[in-house]
């Protein structure tokens, strides 16, 4: 029994759900369920290195967590360099207080345990000596949930990538208690990184390698405000197209030094070269004060403000950014309206070819898919979608559609057993997002959600969008003209500061991103320059929408370089 729970079993009599969910994470056979990532030894090096964490210097001195070890790739390097630095300095002394590393897979527990009494025998410890470290040194237990009552000097590993729907509720439970930042759809390497700041010294520090969501999305606001709060940011590694991990991972890792101290500015890098001499270097210049050009090192102030996303951009594109923040309104206040298409959550039923939709003509609708727009222009391949809602916005009256009554009744096994229909049983047909059908009637501009360049598609007003489509509809701006800004490098630094980057370097050009976007009020914008921005539009002219868009918001030639020089 895990020493976390077991006053939790104690407390109850017979069965306790928080130890029955601890079981079924501890025997998980699923890596992918226990979001186990195994990193590079390259990376694990550079890591320990961007800690200080050297066999130059007296680590018999430091204590060192590892909040999740997994296979033990940073635990066994942290070990090696912990033995070499003994060595080194001729200290005889008991080491069990230098290292505390937690595991909660069982399995996984037992394969590294005996790794690192292999390692350490191969420094001539005898096996009763690395039975007694490793048992010294080696946690068993729920990182999250474990007593732990010491503070660490170094804070080094990669923390696991579990989405809240996997964990059991009961445990779920318990982490909401015990951690604010675990906060919206919050993964569950959040909690670790607030736990482990709080177990930081003075001046100690973490090196955690994660996906980089929690530094930009809504669910990262509470993380961030705590380490805007009382740490310093020292150093950010943007590891985008980097195979940080022996698996690829979709939406790409950064690396976080952070250090218990007071804020300060932070040194920024992108896409390190794995080799090991060139992260040595690297390792070395972001343990510096100073920006390293020749390292592709910069330097950023004020990356971590309150709550808000990390713009980790160089001082000059901040600098712009902020102007621009500072003069416009955002795109909503200047009357423009983003929104996301219709989620059915069984698409199987609710769409397919509009004309073999068997359905009362008013209970369906032409449909507009990331694929209908991948040329730029929309081309709708014919598909439509179920639409179950009248247009006050109440679910229909079946008992009045006997078409659409006959179609859900064949799908209905598919229909209800989805979550938003069991629910609300007596909602089963709804979809789950509300579809207004007097939005298909309006002209829009359609975005997918993921992209590597501007992909922004004027649509006239007579489909309706999926999912995965963004729409922008204003009733102050002509859709043209605002089609063209939103092509322009100038919106595209507006979500390149504050979306996260996937794999491949594509952006996400979510609703909470393009609301970010600062618009000029349409009134502001004179008839020449509204008849240029439309133009440029209707032709795809990228830059000849980048240099109006230039123009509109008033910058120099010189910002308007640094755009062209961000957007590659």
């Amino acid at each position: 029994m895990p020493q976390a729970l077991l006053m939790d079993q104690r407390s109850l009599e017979g069965f306790c759900p928080v130890a029955a969910a601890f079981e079924q994470l501890a025997q998980q056979d699923s890596a992918d369920a226990r979001g186990a990532i195994y990193t590079r030894r390259e990376v694990v090096e550079f890591m320990l290195d961007l800690v200080g964490y050297t066999p130059d210097q007296p680590l018999h001195q430091k204590k060192l967590l590892e909040p999740s070890f997994g296979g033990g790739e940073f635990l066994l390097g942290a070990v090696r360099r912990l033995m070499q630095s003994t060595q080194l300095a001729g200290y005889p002394g008991d080491l069990a207080h230098c290292i505390r590393a937690v595991e909660l897979h069982r399995s996984t527990f037992d394969a590294t345990r005996a790794a690192l009494c292999t390692l350490l025998s191969e420094f001539g410890l005898a096996p009763s000596e690395c039975s007694r470290l490793a048992s010294a040194w080696l946690v068993c237990d729920d990182f999250l949930l474990s007593p732990m009552h010491e503070h660490f000097d170094v804070v080094v590993g990669n923390p696991p990538y579990v989405r809240q729907e996997l964990i059991p509720a009961a445990l779920l439970a318990q982490y909401r208690q015990r951690y604010s930042t675990l906060y919206d759809r919050a993964d569950l390497y959040v909690p670790f990184i607030e736990r482990s700041l709080n177990l930081l010294t003075e001046h100690g520090q973490l090196a955690f390698i994660c996906a980089n969501r929690w530094t930009k999305n809504q669910y990262g606001r509470p993380l961030r405000a705590k380490v805007a709060e009382g740490f310093h940011l020292r150093a950010y590694v943007d590891m985008v197209d980097t195979p940080a991990f022996d698996t690829d991972v979709i939406a790409y890792p950064a690396i976080t030094l952070i250090e218990k101290a007071a804020p300060g500015a932070t040194l920024v890098a992108a896409q390190p070269d794995l080799h090991a001499a060139t992260l040595t270097r690297l390792a070395q210049a972001l343990r510096g004060d100073q920006p390293r050009p020749e390292l592709g090192v910069s330097l950023v102030d004020r990356v971590s403000t309150g709550d808000e996303p990390w713009v980790l951009s160089s001082s000059d594109q901040r600098a712009l950014l902020r102007r621009l923040e500072a003069l416009y309104p955002t795109l909503e206040e200047a009357g423009c309206k983003v929104g996301i298409g219709v989620a059915t959550g069984a698409d199987k039923a609710f769409i397919g070819p509009m004309d073999a939709l068997d359905v009362e003509p008013s209970r369906k609708l032409a449909l507009v898919t990331t694929k209908d727009i991948a040329s730029g222009v929309v081309r709708w391949r014919g598909l439509g979608v179920i639409n179950p809602f009248e247009d006050d916005g109440r679910l229909a009256d079946l008992a009045q559609y006997p078409k659409l009554r006959a179609h859900l009744e064949f799908h209905h096994d598919v229909i209800a057993r989805r979550h938003v229909a069991q629910k609300s049983p007596a909602s089963w047909y709804r979809t789950i997002d509300r579809i207004t059908p007097s939005l298909a009637a309006r002209p829009k501009l359609l975005i997918p959600d993921i992209k590597g360049s501007a992909h922004v598609v004027f649509e006239e007003g007579w489909l309706y969008p999926h999912h995965n489509l963004y729409f922008v509809v204003s009733d102050a701006w002509e859709l043209r003209a605002l089609q063209a800004v939103l092509l322009s490098c100038v919106a595209r630094q507006f979500i390149t500061a504050y979306s996260t980057t996937m794999h491949g370097g594509f952006l996400r050009y979510q609703a909470q991103y393009l609301r970010r976007i600062r618009l000029p009020r349409w009134e502001s914008v004179s008839e020449p320059m509204r008849a240029r921005l439309a133009m440029a539009a209707q032709a795809l002219d990228l830059a000849a929408c980048d240099q109006a868009a230039c123009e509109l918001y008033g910058l120099t030639p010189a910002e308007a370089h640094l755009l062209a020089q961000a957007q590659g």
